[in-house]
């Protein structure tokens, strides 16, 4: 917390710079504003502990706007987090050393489509689900749909490098955004010109992309959309074990399929997700399967699918269970049967791999976090060519909040040694925020020393996003 001189001070330019009626300092919206959806934050609030919080929260209108705000931050070296949806899972928002959380939700203006380059142009506040239907009634799809759509936003979606469930076909964030606007620490604002590619030196929107507010303020980006597919077929598969569809979803990928969606849920997984709803041998997975395009082209790439399914020993469960996912896709956002209590918790572990590691690297997460007192069920989902994500679900009950808490570092730390040990990358997509930032450095090896570096040469004063990517963690 600032102390009373700088917080006057602090207060009296930040009035100047959006209105009174966009800055609040009363204790309710900033408790409102001091978690997002990490698990262990959601746990700790339901067992009655006091997050920390931000001395202000700042509701800028415009780049301008963010710009100054970040001129007086670093004339007072005052912490800044940056705050869209509050969607994040890995505490990338919370106000750790308080200061100014600058709240973007006012940056919600969608552009105009650029039919014959299949492009818009969006603000950061705006919210996933309201920028897809807006570019849907014009007969797009921005192919960009996370679990998460209705309460995460543009700018929450670059910054923590999100993918969405069809990132298969379509592509990640990162694949998306042609261009950013980006505010700078020092109040520098930065274009990046919205082209299909350059070779122009590095290319600074990757800088950006990821960077969770660690290095600056994304404020707009131009988005690639596509049409709306003609076809958009379902099909399901069972399977005996993980490495029979695993070999299917792969084989799939090897014949030049790529499906909008390829997601393949191991047997405990399986059962709690479909049993209620199908029926299929107890004890085995369940493969999703997701095609989009011109009929014809679906047709193809339906039976050729099937016809490597059932060579892998695969039993077709029809459209069914990915109808269904589909349909019930964003429920797992909200309140379930799934939801936790007292010093119950649970969370994701999301990692990623190449296909000669997956398997060897799920096996050894589920051994060690099930030795550590956890429940263990996994989905293999966001599968490419060459390897996938998966899904390490994991829950836990203690009889009290120090054990509980202890018992979820235990678990987290089991899981993040086992998947480096077997050669995976421990985050697909949700971003590091303060879940994983103390593995940041293991994870990047001798790169961390340049990510540093970048760290220290774009925000000298420290003030961005203080302790989040492992960086800047202030005394």
């Amino acid at each position: 917390m600032l102390d009373s001189n700088t917080r006057k001070k602090a207060s009296d330019k930040l009035r100047k710079i959006v209105g009174s009626e966009y800055i609040t300092m009363h204790e309710t919206d900033r408790i409102l504003n001091a978690h997002d959806a990490w698990p262990l934050s959601e746990a700790k609030i339901r067992a009655g502990e006091m997050l920390p919080l931000a001395d202000f929260v700042v509701f800028p209108g415009s780049a301008e706007e963010i710009s100054k705000v970040l001129v007086v931050a670093n004339e007072l070296k005052i912490p800044v987090t940056p705050v869209g949806g509050g969607a994040g899972t890995c505490g990338g928002t919370l106000p750790i050393y308080g200061g100014i959380q600058l709240d973007l939700k006012r940056l919600n203006k969608i552009g105009e489509i650029d039919h014959d380059s299949m492009l818009i142009r969006a603000q950061a506040g705006v919210v996933g689900i309201d920028l897809e239907e807006e570019v849907n009634r014009h007969g797009y799809t921005t192919g960009h749909t996370p679990t998460s759509l209705r309460a995460s936003n543009i700018g929450g979606f670059i910054a923590t490098r999100s993918g969405g469930s069809m990132s298969s076909l379509y592509g990640k964030i990162e694949d998306l955004t042609l261009g950013l606007q980006v505010v700078l620490p020092n109040g520098s604002i930065v274009e990046t010109k919205a082209v299909p590619r350059h070779s122009v030196g590095p290319d600074l929107r990757q800088l950006f992309i990821g960077s969770e507010g660690t290095l600056g303020v994304i404020t707009e980006a131009t988005l690639r959309l596509f049409p709306k597919p003609e076809k958009r077929r379902f099909r399901s598969f069972s399977f005996p074990d993980v490495h029979s569809g695993i070999e299917a979803i792969r084989k799939i990928f090897r014949v030049g399929i790529i499906p909008s969606v390829a997601r393949l849920y191991d047997p405990e997984d399986a059962a709690l997700t479909f049993s209620m709803n199908f029926e299929f041998d107890e004890g085995h997975c369940m493969l999703l399967l997701a095609f989009d395009g011109a009929t014809e082209r679906v047709d193809l790439d339906d039976n050729e699918s099937t016809r490597i399914c059932i060579e892998e020993g695969g039993t077709n469960q029809g459209e069914g269970p990915s109808k269904r996912w589909w349909e019930h896709r964003y429920d797992m956002y909200y309140p379930t049967r799934l939801t936790t209590a007292g010093y119950a918790i649970g969370d994701t572990i999301d990692i990623v791999a190449t296909y000669d590691k997956l398997e060897n690297v799920y096996h050894s997460m589920k051994k060690d976090m099930e030795a550590e007192d956890a429940v263990v069920m996994s989905h293999f989902s966001h599968m490419y060519q060459n390897g996938g994500s998966i899904y390490m679900i994991f829950f836990t009950s203690q009889p009290d909040a120090e054990t509980a808490w202890n018992t979820y570092k235990r678990i987290w730390d089991a899981g993040i040694a086992a998947c480096h040990r077997e050669g995976g990358t421990m985050s697909h997509q949700h971003g590091v925020g303060l879940s994983r930032s103390s593995y940041t450095e293991d994870e990047l090896g001798s790169g961390f020393g340049v990510l540093k570096k970048i760290k220290d040469a774009l925000d000298p004063n420290g003030i961005m996003n203080p302790g989040k990517l492992g960086l800047g963690v202030r005394g």
